[in-house]
């Protein structure tokens, strides 16, 4: 074994499929100096004593405390990351307004680097304590602040994946914040991808540029088909909103006489690396089209509950080979914690299945076959992530990343109620997800990298 390889042994839970969580017993992870897992050791295997014995007492090995379990990082597929100023705050009202009245005043600020600095810093310390070691994020219009917040994800540690806003249309946007004209917009967007793709060659767990364009609304059409010649030349991710609510869905068949998927595709913007927010009014051709293009949706239940007007049919879509991840959407969604995103995944999931008006009869109140698990939930917060960004991260496994979180289930301060020493592993999973708090999560891993601990 190569003496840089950390070795640590525990109990890890991680997908094994969609529907199936993995109960990985006091196994033995050996990781590379990339921060890869090289290999797992299950306990009945020969080389697993010996390599105990060999590291036992040394500072690359670390045992886990009783009661304490390792779960993958949480890859957060959509975050408004200037929004983190204002999240908690103005989700009683429609979009547009929402929109118009607090979040385009709040993103112009971003012109102000010491203001972006200290919100951006804020926001990924934040993430990380709650076991989100991946996120995607749209920024700012702002070329400079949006770099500053792949500079910071970079120094920090965490996998971050940066987007320059553009929202190029002087008829859709507020005056004091828009792109200048086109051509600037496209401009600024070129030098970003080449600056973010700069520092991600001295950067361990990866930063990665992207092509984003708020969502059709903001943009004119020339703006559309440069970005989308843009991905195409610099292979860079997408990423944009997408038949979210009554409002924007209606738009886009107003302007192009399609659905948004559609339009879209159009314009050269759906394709393997891309993942599209929401979705909620997707129809079954936008599904298929989605998943002939490789395209992902980033599932925001919390969001969807204030501001897209339906419960997404994510049972639907995953059957129809829709590769699905979870987003918070701060702060349309008012939590940084994926744990929160699960929990409201299942509950949205059985009110859409159950229905919600108690005038109708039972057997017409909601849409049959809608409900899903709480292992689903959690494959959506990790493995799906991981495939929707088509990178090896999200599971526990050989040639992952070692991105884990180490949840404590006996504080003292906030003890999980496992009272039988020897309670099923499974059931134990199902606590942490439904009742795991930031305090919880001890330590977090990004690349084989400690980044946050408690």
């Amino acid at each position: 074994m190569d003496k840089h390889m950390q070795l640590f042994r525990g109990t890890a839970f991680s997908s094994k499929s969609s529907k199936e969580t993995q109960i990985l017993k006091d196994h033995l992870f050996c990781i590379n100096r990339d921060g890869m897992i090289e290999k797992i050791i299950a306990p009945e295997d020969p080389d697993y004593h010996p390599l105990l014995d060999a590291y036992q007492g040394k500072d690359n090995f670390r045992q886990l405390a009783e009661g304490q379990y390792l779960l993958p990082g949480f890859v957060d597929l959509h975050v408004h990351a200037p929004q983190w100023a204002q999240s908690g705050t103005a989700l009683d009202i429609p979009l547009y307004d929402w929109l118009n009245t607090y979040t385009f005043p709040l993103e112009s600020k971003f012109s102000d680097l010491e203001f972006a600095q200290e919100v951006y810093d804020d926001l990924v310390g934040t993430l990380l304590a709650n076991g989100t070691t991946t996120a995607l994020y749209f920024a700012t219009v702002h070329k400079e602040a949006s770099l500053l917040l792949a500079e910071i994800c970079a120094e920090k540690g965490q996998r971050g994946l940066v987007g320059k806003v553009v929202m190029d249309d002087p008829e859709q946007n507020p005056e004091n914040y828009r792109d200048a004209d086109t051509r600037t917009a496209l401009a600024d967007t070129e030098e970003f991808i080449l600056a973010v793709k700069e520092l991600s060659k001295t950067t361990k767990q990866g930063v990665f540029p992207v092509v984003t364009p708020r969502f059709i609304p903001s943009c004119t059409d020339e703006a559309l088909k440069g970005l989308g010649e843009l991905a195409e030349k610099y292979d860079a991710y997408v990423q944009s909103h997408c038949s979210e609510s009554d409002w924007a869905h209606g738009y886009v068949q107003d302007r192009f006489q399609k659905n948004d998927a559609f339009a879209l595709h159009d314009f050269g913007l759906l394709r393997d690396k891309s993942v599209m927010a929401h979705c909620n009014f997707l129809n079954d051709d936008d599904a298929d089209l989605f998943a002939e293009t490789g395209t992902a949706i980033a599932h925001c239940p919390i969001s969807n509950a204030y501001f897209a007007n339906s419960v997404i049919p994510v049972a639907h879509f995953h059957a129809k080979g829709v590769e699905i991840g979870l987003g918070t959407d701060i702060s349309g969604g008012f939590s940084p914690s994926l744990f929160d995103n699960i929990r409201q995944a299942v509950i949205s999931s059985r009110m859409l299945e159950d229905g919600v008006n108690p005038a109708l009869p039972a057997k017409e109140r909601g849409v049959p076959g809608s409900r899903i698990t709480v292992d689903e939930a959690f494959y959506l917060a990790t493995a799906g992530g991981g495939e929707s960004l088509s990178l090896p991260i999200g599971r526990i496994q050989e040639n992952y990343a070692w991105d884990v979180q180490v949840i404590d289930t006996k504080l003292p301060s906030a003890k999980l109620p496992i009272f039988n020493e020897n309670e099923d592993l499974h059931d134990v999973f199902q606590k942490i997800m439904y009742l795991t708090r930031p305090e919880h999560i001890r330590e977090v891993w990004v690349q084989g990298e400690k980044v946050h601990s408690r």
